[in-house]
């Protein structure tokens, strides 16, 4: 079957409010673990999931970190404008951008925009005892979606800006408004890289007591990054899913990883969505370099629907001939870290290339989240849904997870 012509109608089921879990449980590693294996559903604790990784595998983690990207500022005339970043214009680098001072410019959305054709937004804030003014301005030859921020105070980098106004914007569909504690709660023990306007869930659960145990347990630890867009809540509203446009992720995976992938056959166990989608990712970048050496990361972005046009071309490339291309790549460059981007979509009938195992949170009914697991466990994704709803098991961000086996 195409995967263009997918009706999302049947990626449906009914999920009642109160199974979706609207705070995370006390301890993060007490959460109940559902375990898909070769086509059999059991359940376990999720401190217990070391158990049933194979010694000497890889485990791949996302270490994006959540940014304070809700700004919201007030106008003279009482109306409240939300300012929601979403990805870096000027400077365009992840890195870059929480470094810069004084002035930056991102792309985002505007809630209440009607109340904002023009003009400049400020807030006065204090960090470490000092006063500064920040404000908001749009850049109006791009649609208003540029937000120009300017702050007074050279001492303060950007990151310490948003640390300071920003609020961290949980899921639209946990309902509630944005509490401290989700600032701990809400981000992995391992989180690193700043740039996420969403969390990768399925880390949520993990501790250091866990981490630990699977080093000694001989599992192999890699960290990439993949920086979550608020696409990620996109709901799929086309019949088909031909007409689902999905939204670019921004990756970045380091060489010593890619050569990790290489010594362990190019296999992996993924945690999280966002690091399948790095990983298969990954192998179609290398495809292009393999049709054409002289690409550099500028034109190695992934597009929706590469991999089953590919598929439909017979494309023989291996993993192992994709991974090493990149290296080489990186080699002749002299690239310690891979950047990139990714439009990838993962849906029935798609060909996993380098995930062999995945740890993912329960996902929407009609989402491309749901989709992918589906893909994954060859459309046995009802099985597992109907099990996890039928024992209690908790539901989406905040909610319990799974290790798919297929």
């Amino acid at each position: 079957m195409n995967p263009k012509h997918i009706h999302i109608a049947d990626y449906n089921y009914s999920l009642p409010d109160e199974r979706i879990a609207k705070y995370p449980i006390a301890e993060r590693d007490h959460s109940k673990l559902l375990v898909y294996q070769h086509g059999e559903v059991s359940e376990d604790v999720f401190y217990h999931i070391v158990s049933y990784l194979p010694k000497g595998s890889l485990m791949v983690f996302n270490n994006t970190k959540v940014i304070q990207a809700r700004i919201h500022f007030r106008k003279e005339t009482g109306a409240l404008i939300e300012v929601f970043l979403l990805e870096p214009a000027l400077p365009n680098d992840y890195e870059l951008m929480f470094q810069t001072r004084g002035a930056c410019s991102w792309n985002c959305l505007v809630g209440n925009a009607k109340k904002w054709k023009e003009g400049t937004l400020k807030r006065e804030l204090e960090i470490g005892g000092e006063k500064v003014t920040f404000c908001a301005e749009k850049d109006l030859l791009s649609d208003g979606k540029r937000i120009s921020f300017t702050w007074d105070n050279n001492h303060f980098s950007f990151a310490e800006v948003i640390e300071a106004i920003g609020e961290l914007p949980i899921p639209p569909y946990l309902n509630r408004e944005t509490e401290e504690s989700d600032k701990t709660t809400y981000q992995t023990v391992y989180s690193k890289i700043k740039g996420s306007v969403a969390a990768p869930t399925a880390g949520l659960h993990f501790t250091d007591d866990v981490l630990k145990a699977i080093d000694e347990h001989g599992v192999d630890r890699e960290e990439l990054t993949l920086h979550v867009g608020a696409g990620t809540f996109k709901p799929v509203k086309s019949e088909e899913i031909e007409g689902h446009e999905m939204h670019t992720e921004y990756i970045s995976v380091k060489r010593q990883t890619i050569e990790k992938l290489l010594a362990h056959d190019c296999s992996a166990i993924a945690v999280g969505t966002t690091s399948v989608r790095t990983l298969e990712s990954l192998y179609y970048i290398g495809v292009k370099l393999c049709r054409n050496s002289q690409l550099e990361e500028g034109d190695l972005h992934v597009n929706q629907w590469e991999p089953y046009e590919l598929a439909e071309q017979g494309c023989t490339i291996s993993p192992r001939e994709a991974l090493q291309a990149i290296v080489d790549m990186m080699v002749k460059h002299r690239l310690q870290t891979l950047h990139s981007s990714t439009q990838i979509i993962i849906a029935p009938g798609y060909d996993y290339k380098i995930v062999k195992m995945l740890v993912t949170n329960f996902h929407q009914p009609q989402s491309t989240l749901l989709l992918l697991v589906s893909a994954f466990v060859k459309g046995d994704w009802h099985k597992i849904y109907d099990y996890a709803l039928a024992h209690e098991f908790r539901f989406l961000s905040y909610g319990d997870s799974s290790l798919l086996i297929p």
